[in-house]
């Protein structure tokens, strides 16, 4: 964390790939609006692609302080900022209608994190995620519902999560 300028103190969520229209960046960025005042979390954010310049210019122009944008790291570097982390984040727009089941999944479940997923309901990753009870799933369109999950996770012991997830 240190090396990388990611607060020590902090429940850190880490959302890594692609930067697309398919990961629903928009409303990824009303998550991170929502949270500006909670103090106790923070987001990093890796990765690039067609709307990293949205989250880019969001990162510019409000500044705000539980917000980190990183681009692309080598694949070395990657794993070990995310296994520094708290929890994984997951982002698929809410308006797809065939299943998608990111490969990143893996990575988190890897690293031993905890997963939140906001995602389209047509896939069974939620399913899969609560089922194991490694993580929190819901869909891409309500930020009231994200703050709620946080809120939750917040008041958590992870470790658990993360093994759950390691092992399934």
């Amino acid at each position: 964390r240190e090396k990388y300028d990611i607060p020590l103190d902090k429940l850190v969520f880490v959302y890594g790939g692609n930067l697309g229209k398919p990961q629903g960046i928009d409303f990824l960025i009303d998550c991170l609006k929502s949270q500006e005042n909670n103090q106790s979390v923070f987001f990093l954010i890796v990765g690039d692609g067609t709307e990293y310049h949205k989250i880019n210019d969001y990162v510019t122009e409000s500044k705000p302080a539980n917000v980190k944008l990183m681009q692309r790291l080598p694949k070395e570097d990657y794993d070990m900022v995310v296994g520094a982390c708290d929890i994984g984040m997951i982002c698929l727009d809410h308006r797809f209608t065939i299943p998608n089941f990111p490969s990143r999944l893996l990575g988190y479940m890897q690293a031993r994190l905890p997963v939140l997923a906001l995602t389209d309901a047509v896939t069974d990753m939620g399913k899969v995620i609560t089922g194991g009870n490694f993580g929190w799933w819901c869909e891409s369109n309500s930020t009231e519902e994200v703050n709620n999950i946080i809120k939750e996770i917040e008041n958590l012991e992870l470790e658990i999560l993360g093994k759950n997830a390691y092992q399934y």
